[in-house]
């Protein structure tokens, strides 16, 4: 090949790449390897099946320890005293260990959203989503717009993620996870499920033992997170379950993306951990 031609074709070659990494930043994606950096949407959408371990206290070693081994760290602020601040600096210590950082947040709201967010993590899980409206809420202040109404400021995502174009790459990294918890919640399942934004729906199967009544071995209940799974799959989104039970050796564990405890990814075992603590504490019937 003559020297000109050679200019040319690597000049098309040098072209084709620069033009094709823009693209995938906007994308949300590493253009290095093609992924989100949201390692655990990315498994999903994979089609894999993700797990989560909990950490409900401050405690940034315990935290580094236990974060490699799970798909991603489910920060308990609902059912905890952990601060916003305590938080971001258990993510500081160890900054993408492997485990994404999603956050249990109280309710749907701008406040509570907007720091979880800005702290670091890249999603939010929200209790006990009864409405639709309710799910609209958590997409709206979890996405900047013109999908959302997330505010853009200075917190610490500024340097967890900026190698990534944070701004313009988060809305498809983001991670909405939704718990259906109650009756009215389950009737409500599809309605909820298919607001956009939203990215998984869960059964919260403590609470749906509180709110409904029925034990987990009953079948109304089983028929409950039946029914949580038949709207899901129907609306296009990713089912999941708190308990973890579920995650393998029931009617409905084909279609359980998402759990929370369970064993780790590669077989490691928390040594302060209770032999008897499993994601939820409802075992599958």
């Amino acid at each position: 090949m003559r020297s000109s031609a050679k200019r040319t074709a690597f000049c098309s070659f040098l072209a084709v790449m620069l033009s094709a990494a823009p693209a995938a930043a906007q994308r949300g994606q590493n253009p290095a390897t093609g992924k989100l950096y949201n390692t655990a949407k990315q498994k999903l959408l994979d089609g894999k099946q993700i797990n989560a371990h909990t950490i409900s206290r401050f405690d940034a070693k315990e935290y580094c320890e236990q974060a490699p081994h799970y798909d991603f760290t489910w920060f308990e602020m609902q059912h905890s005293t952990l601060s916003y601040g305590e938080v971001e600096k258990m993510i500081a210590a160890c900054p993408k260990v492997g485990a994404t950082p999603l956050i249990r947040v109280p309710d749907a709201t701008e406040g509570d959203i907007q720091k979880a967010l800005d702290l670091g993590a890249l999603g939010i899980v929200v209790p006990t989503v009864d409405t639709p409206e309710k799910a609209q809420q958590a997409a709206k202040w979890a996405h900047y717009p013109p999908l959302g109404r997330r505010s853009q400021g200075g917190g610490y995502y500024g340097r967890l993620w900026t190698d990534t174009n944070y701004r313009q790459t988060f809305n498809d990294n983001a991670l909405v996870i939704l718990m259906i918890e109650t009756p009215i919640g389950v009737a409500n399942a599809y309605d909820i499920a298919a607001v956009p934004g939203v990215d998984v729906v869960i059964t919260g199967n403590s609470d749906l033992t509180n709110f409904s009544g029925f034990p987990s071995s009953h079948p109304r209940y089983q028929q409950m997170v039946t029914d949580v799974r038949d709207g899901v799959k129907k609306a296009g989104k990713f089912f999941g379950t708190a308990s973890a039970e579920y995650r393998s050796g029931h009617p409905l564990s084909p279609d359980v993306k998402l759990t929370q405890g369970g064993p780790s990814n590669d077989g490691w075992v928390n040594p302060n951990a209770p032999a008897q603590k499993k994601g939820g504490g409802q075992k599958k019937q």
